[in-house]
């Protein structure tokens, strides 16, 4: 690991019933000059004022130093806009746990495998969901997911003398579903006509 430039720490914990002492040691032993530490998920970039002052101010050859890479970001794409931001000011990424530091050569080209690795399990993670699908469907319990309908539209639609075809078209929905809500308007404006009366023919 590269210990001739400026390196400032970087410790983040999750909740306030952790501390970020370990993680301050082994940056103190690491040759950090400056450490700074905030307590937040690391599952997103917002509201991580610490973080985002590092960003702003560090100079050109400088190396932000975490413990591991996920005391910075959860997700590859968060991590590659930090190191993004790095790169623009011409500062350095580096880790104290793992074989990471982008100022060297070896370890700029494993942290870009990180990211082939992670881009391939996310593909991996794609094809496995489509085949559970396609398996699903030949054994006819894949549904997918339920169309969301306006029914009160199609009912509008019918009230207005659209003819079923012409609704199912413009709706994106089957002529099928049109006639059931076709179905359901007649019941209701039966129901709402009220009883039917019955006359008895008069007696001869």
């Amino acid at each position: 690991m590269n210990t001739s430039t400026a390196r400032i720490g970087y410790a983040r914990v999750s909740t306030s019933d952790q501390n970020h002492a370990a993680q301050v040691a082994a940056l103190e032993a690491a040759g950090c000059t400056m450490i700074r530490t905030e307590t937040g998920s690391g599952t997103s970039l917002e509201n991580r004022p610490e973080l985002e002052i590092i960003l702003d101010f560090i100079h050109p050859g400088e190396t932000l130093v975490v413990t591991r890479i996920d005391r910075l970001a959860r997700s590859m794409k968060d991590l590659q806009v930090i190191v993004a931001k790095l790169q623009e000011r011409g500062a350095n990424i580096a880790a104290t746990e793992q074989p990471v530091d982008t100022s060297t050569a070896a370890g700029k080209a494993f942290f870009d495998m990180l990211g082939v690795f992670a881009e391939f399990e996310t593909n991996l993670r794609r094809e496995r969901q489509a085949e559970g699908i396609v398996a699903a469907r030949r054994r006819g319990v894949y549904r997918g997911r339920p169309p969301t309908i306006d029914m009160d539209e199609v009912s509008a639609r019918i009230a207005e003398g659209q003819s079923p075809t012409r609704i199912a078209h413009e709706m994106g929905i089957s002529r099928g579903t049109v006639y059931k809500a076709k179905g359901k308007t007649g019941e209701h404006d039966k129901a709402a006509q009220g009883p039917l009366e019955v006359r008895e023919d008069p007696a001869p």
